[in-house]
């Protein structure tokens, strides 16, 4: 019988969150700087916790347009500090304007975000197949390679176990369950 993987709850943003984002390849350099920014935020705490947060996390960080968050200073980490719609972590914040100063940073020499993210995968989603919950890592070689390659750029809150959250939610790597009906081998979508 086929079933959502197991770390969905009954709440309906989770479960439209599993049927209809996670796992899907994401390839817009901008979508996956908002992806690895959320996922930071996530360090310590439940997916879904972020997750119910995301409207005011975009409404805080000016939707995650890089060039507006790379001109936030301490008096916008003050005020962020106080906006209770999202983490009130000073290292967390702060790392969302790090990343987008790094993540400019890289465009201005040229690099195309999303491809030099996806490079860490060959380019293509890695399919993996796993029957349960407890066979799923939570890092791999290539997460602690594309983590070491951040943090070599600047990025910060992109340890190898966040990198690979982030690689399974933006498709890079595709976990769902062989006994989910989002598994490449019963989605047809």
């Amino acid at each position: 019988m086929l079933a959502r993987c197991g770390w969905v709850n009954d709440d309906p943003r989770y479960q439209a969150y599993h049927d209809r984002e996670w796992g899907v390849p994401e390839y817009d350099g901008r979508a996956l700087f908002e992806k690895l920014c959320l996922d930071g935020q996530q360090a310590g705490l439940s997916w879904f916790t972020i997750l119910c947060k995301i409207p005011a996390y975009r409404a805080a960080f000016a939707d995650f347009n890089p060039e507006l968050i790379a001109t936030f200073g301490e008096q916008d980490v003050e005020r962020l500090m106080q906006d209770k719609g999202i983490v009130r972590n000073r290292l967390k914040i702060r790392s969302v304007i790090t990343n987008a100063r790094a993540y400019l940073r890289m465009q201005e020499q040229g690099i195309d975000f999303g491809h030099w993210l996806w490079d860490f995968v060959g380019g293509k989603p890695v399919i993996n197949r796993w029957p349960t919950l407890n066979e799923v890592p939570t890092s791999t070689n290539e997460s602690e390679a594309m983590a070491r390659a951040l943090k070599r750029r600047g990025f910060s809150f992109v340890g190898g176990t966040i990198c690979y959250a982030f690689m399974q939610a933006t498709g890079m790597v595709n976990d769902h369950l062989l006994s989910c009906p989002r598994h490449p081998i019963h989605d047809s979508s």
